[in-house]
């Protein structure tokens, strides 16, 4: 039996090069693909995912602090609770990077896989910090329902309200798009989460409407609108990073590499298939079964074209350890290990 685990560190060239026009064309409209299409290197994923956050980062800034002032002249609480939701969403942008950052560094003894899953973890803080702004506007409107306070300046208001959702929303495109390019599912999440900012902002101009038509209690019961609107996608958000975390891949994706696997020259089976992630990229193992009468070398051969053709055809795939085993006779081999099992 032979057992073979190389990683190719094939970067293919897919990339065609883009007028700006075009690119900004494919943030505005993006791919509905699942989390990534093509392999690119830790160093360069983790650079566009770095560059995503920096200007995501600026973009949701500057729309929070110009709505923080409109709070501050109105005193509309559910203006409130959408701008705390767009500073939360900025500040995600934090732990993100330190993720990247650390995605880059090189496999150690210790650390033989490298540092990619410090994104996984990151992507649970951006649940956790979700989950706090859906606390905080929540107890803002409740508060606001209790002890009623007047609102003014409505139109700057609704103003804000439109220029948080198109703030929030460009950001949401952009940062979903470049999440499911390069497999992140933490930078997907947080796209997520700032698309939901883009609703609760369209919402404050709903509030701010119902105040001028006299009904004073339209702010709070939007803000009560706005968190529910968050807890939706804290829901969403969880769920994405609760998978990655669980190590969950597309059967797509499984029956994909089986087939491939197959369609090798001299494989006679293939199975027992186990896919993982580990930051942007999937490590598989699985099992290929071959001709008896071959020689080592020959099925450490058969072993190379496998993981090679799996490279080439499994989206995000970065390696694969491939198990050949004879076509009789193997259950022999496997008894020695039956009683641990």
């Amino acid at each position: 039996m032979t057992e073979h685990g190389h990683g190719h560190g094939h970067g293919h060239g897919h990339g065609h090069r883009r007028s700006r026009l075009a690119r900004l064309r494919h943030v505005i409209k993006p791919h509905s693909h699942d989390s990534a299409d093509r392999v690119d290197t830790a160093l360069e994923t983790s650079r566009l995912g770095m560059r995503t956050l920096g200007w995501s980062f600026a973009a949701l800034f500057v729309t929070a602090v110009a709505q923080l002032v409109v709070v501050f002249l109105s005193g509309s609480v559910a203006l409130l609770g959408d701008t705390i939701h767009n500073f939360a969403d900025a500040l995600t942008a934090l732990p993100l990077g330190v993720a990247f950052l650390l995605g880059r560094r090189a496999a150690t003894r210790r650390y033989t896989y490298g540092l990619g899953r410090a994104e996984d973890l990151a992507g649970v803080i951006v649940v956790l910090i979700i989950a706090g702004s859906a606390v905080v506007a929540g107890w803002q409107a409740v508060d606001r329902l209790i002890h009623p306070q007047p609102v003014s300046h409505l139109w700057v208001v609704a103003a804000a309200g439109v220029i948080g959702f198109l703030g929030n929303e460009i950001v949401a495109r952009y940062r979903i798009v470049v999440g499911r390019r390069i497999g992140s599912a933490a930078l997907v999440a947080d796209g997520l989460h700032a698309r939901t900012d883009g609703f609760t902002s369209l919402a404050v101009v709903l509030g701010a409407g119902g105040v001028a038509l006299g009904f004073p209690l339209a702010d709070p019961i939007i803000g009560l609108a706005i968190t529910v609107a968050i807890l939706f996608v804290l829901r969403d958000a969880a769920r994405e990073v609760f998978r990655r975390l669980m190590d969950a891949v597309d059967p797509a994706t499984i029956d994909l590499a089986e087939q491939t696997a197959l369609s090798v020259p001299d494989v006679l089976a293939a199975g027992q298939v186990r896919m993982r992630w580990i930051g942007h990229s999937l490590r598989a193992e699985l099992a290929v079964t071959v001709d008896a009468a071959l020689t080592v070398e020959q099925a450490h051969r058969i072993a190379h074209d496998v993981e090679h053709r799996l490279v080439h055809a499994v989206p995000r795939l970065a390696a694969a350890v491939v198990h050949t085993e004879p076509a009789s006779r193997a259950v022999d081999a496997h008894e020695v290990l039956a009683h641990h099992r």
